[in-house]
């Protein structure tokens, strides 16, 4: 069985993403690796969440750090980009670069993300930036197929998960407003 690292931004998109890659015959891990997400508190709660996502579908989680100053370096000169333009890249990047790692020192076979899962997100956009920086080991899936999106948000009302109403950075929180 392939081992797979799924790169987890909150616990709605974790569900069906796990779920998919589970019946795909896959080994999953998670990793919730996410210092664009602001404020702090707005972290914990989608950290919780993604956890409580890992505990009921019994897989294990790794976290990753939180810091936000890394994420703030990367991305501070494109904070008047527009949502989905180069500093969502940029951020992909940071997040996809730093599951690689991790997937790479825990031998794993594959890396992906659920940020796929998202009808804002372009999935091509972040499969480029998966394959550039994970070689042959990243796996372009798009978690929107095959009703993912539907069956993500129908998990999180029956299981009460934390629904946030914006990507997570500052920016995109301030856009939001």
């Amino acid at each position: 069985m392939k081992k797979i690292l799924l790169h987890v931004c909150c616990g709605v998109c974790a569900f069906a993403s796990i779920e998919r890659l589970k019946s795909e015959g896959y080994y999953v891990e998670t990793f919730f690796y996410n210092p664009n997400i602001h404020p702090y508190q707005e972290y914990l709660k989608r950290k919780e969440s993604a956890k409580k996502v890992s505990d009921i579908i019994k897989v294990k989680n790794i976290d990753g750090k939180y810091n936000v100053f890394d994420w703030y370096k990367a991305c501070k000169s494109l904070r008047d980009e527009k949502e989905g333009g180069l500093r969502c890249g940029m951020c992909y990047k940071l997040r996809l670069r730093e599951t690689f790692r991790v997937a790479e020192n825990n031998n794993f076979d594959y890396f992906t993300t659920t940020l796929t899962i998202s009808p804002h997100k372009v999935s091509s956009y972040i499969f480029e930036i998966g394959k550039l920086v994970g070689n042959n080991c990243f796996l372009a899936i798009d978690f929107k197929k095959k009703d993912g999106f539907r069956k993500s948000v129908q998990a999180a009302k029956e299981l009460n998960l934390y629904r946030q109403n914006y990507c997570g950075c500052a920016y995109s929180r301030r856009d939001r407003s």
